[in-house]
């Protein structure tokens, strides 16, 4: 009786030993596929700039997923400055080019938002101001190091494409030089700013489309 007993018990920690081995593997080839999942989308957002930007350098690429992480890249302390600054931009500008909005990266946490919305008259200038400070406000940065794995993976994607930007090394020292200083902010190169005459803030994605989405879109008439 206890031999039969064993041999069960032996049998059933065989068959869950088994079982746990093809747990272990699926999940294996199921990160695997995320992670490939996600060398493609990444992919996809570089290559998608660059289709609308072809004059976008590796600091354009860094700056686009470094906001998707950072939104801005820093802390707004003085809002009547930021205003003040808004204000002169809207003044001096003569050309919007550029997408009214776009996702940053690719988990899209953040959007870019172009002030043409403000200039036509479709979104308030205080509403405009007001989402952005509050997108700004209620960021939660991850820590540099983990930005810096981030990146690493982008970079990764981004030479697996097997193309040359303009001012590349140039460009991929500096943001190295930065990251080892604890520090994470690029700006546009001239080359974008110049093409894309893209002026825009940045918005969180919540606040944007609850906020601001709605009024780029006709709103169903009620009788």
């Amino acid at each position: 009786m206890k031999n039969t007993q064993m041999r069960r018990f032996d049998g059933v920690a065989r068959a869950l030993g088994a079982m746990a081995l093809v747990l272990v593997a699926m999940m294996s080839v199921a990160q695997k596929a995320n992670a490939q999942s996600r060398m493609d989308t990444i992919q996809w957002v570089i290559m998608y700039q660059l289709s609308k930007c072809p004059e976008s350098q590796l600091r354009d690429i860094y700056k686009n997923f470094m906001q998707d992480n950072y939104g801005p890249g820093h802390i707004l302390k003085d809002t009547k400055a930021a205003r003040a600054y808004l204000d002169s931009e809207l003044a001096e500008t003569t050309e919007y080019g550029g997408p009214l909005y776009e996702k940053t990266g690719y988990k899209g946490n953040f959007y870019r938002v172009n002030l043409s919305l403000i200039k036509d008259g479709i979104v308030p200038e205080d509403k405009y101001f007001d989402a952005f400070v509050r997108s700004v406000k209620g960021i939660r940065p991850p820590a540099i190091e983990n930005w810096k794995n981030e990146w690493k993976l982008i970079e990764e994607a981004y030479e697996d494409l097997g193309i040359t930007l303009e001012n590349e090394e140039q460009d991929r020292e500096e943001i190295n030089d930065k990251l080892q200083s604890g520090d994470f902010v690029m700006h546009h190169s001239d080359a974008f700013n110049k093409a894309s005459r893209f002026h825009y803030r940045i918005m969180s994605r919540k606040i944007f489309e609850t906020e601001i989405l709605p009024l780029l879109t006709p709103q169903p008439t009620t009788h």
